[in-house]
């Protein structure tokens, strides 16, 4: 899952990448709201953490959440500040915020922000999501399991399953799930697509991701019985 942080300040900037990345996010960082607003109209992340002080300005932030609304872009926001005043956080919610989480905060309650907005714009209001033939996900977990066993997933292979499951119905193209978990690297292949998936059957059930020929990958419709079969080829 890809996150664009906007922060001015390197440090902070370094450390949400390092934690964020260790919880199995994909980063890409801008330092000022130009960089941002060019990066978010290029690649399709799912949540954006933005300051609201910027080189730009003292409000820059909030212009370019503002920007981003006017644009139509549908990004889940969440202003990461020290500003604590309430008029500040009724401008958040104003120039097209989702959430506010005031400096200094803890880790765990923006990793549990950011996986919230997730849910909620991919229409999940729950942490579980149920998958075809008895397999639940856990999104705060990170954790895919069938009948209370769990199969132990790298970071890279949960966030492409979760990709598919928070978008039941939805094909994806390689190239489109390389730009969504592979965030700034070059190089890589759409074989590599196909590794991660033939290794997430093999690991959990050979029919939860159904090919489209031609196209690419969905997870598996919730109508099927447990001993249905899908194109898996």
């Amino acid at each position: 899952m890809r996150l664009l942080i906007v922060e001015d300040d390197s440090s902070i900037a370094a450390l949400l990448n390092e934690s964020l990345t260790e919880d199995g996010f994909e980063c890409s960082i801008a330092s000022s709201a130009s960089e941002g607003l060019a990066l978010a109209q290029l690649f399709p992340f799912a949540v954006l953490i933005l300051d609201v002080g910027l080189p730009e300005g003292l409000d820059a932030g909030f212009q370019l959440g503002r920007k981003l609304r006017e644009a139509g872009l549908k990004i889940p926001i969440l202003y990461l500040t020290a500003r604590t005043a309430l008029e500040d956080r009724v401008t958040g919610f104003e120039t097209g915020g989702d959430d506010y989480l005031v400096k200094p905060f803890e880790h765990a309650e923006l990793r549990a922000r950011i996986r919230a907005l997730v849910r909620r714009a991919n229409g999940h209001a729950q942490n579980t999501i149920e998958l075809p033939f008895g397999w639940r996900l856990e999104l705060s977990q990170r954790e895919v399991s069938l009948d209370r066993q769990v199969s132990d997933l790298t970071r890279r292979e949960f966030g492409l399953l979760e990709l598919l499951a928070c978008n039941p119905g939805r094909v994806f193209e390689r190239g489109e799930i390389i730009e969504r978990l592979w965030a700034d690297e070059t190089g890589v292949e759409f074989k590599v697509i196909d590794v991660y998936v033939s290794t997430l059957r093999r690991k959990t059930d050979e029919r939860l991701i159904e090919t489209v020929r031609g196209v690419g990958y969905r997870i598996a419709r919730q109508d099927q019985p447990r001993n249905s079969k899908a194109e898996n080829t």
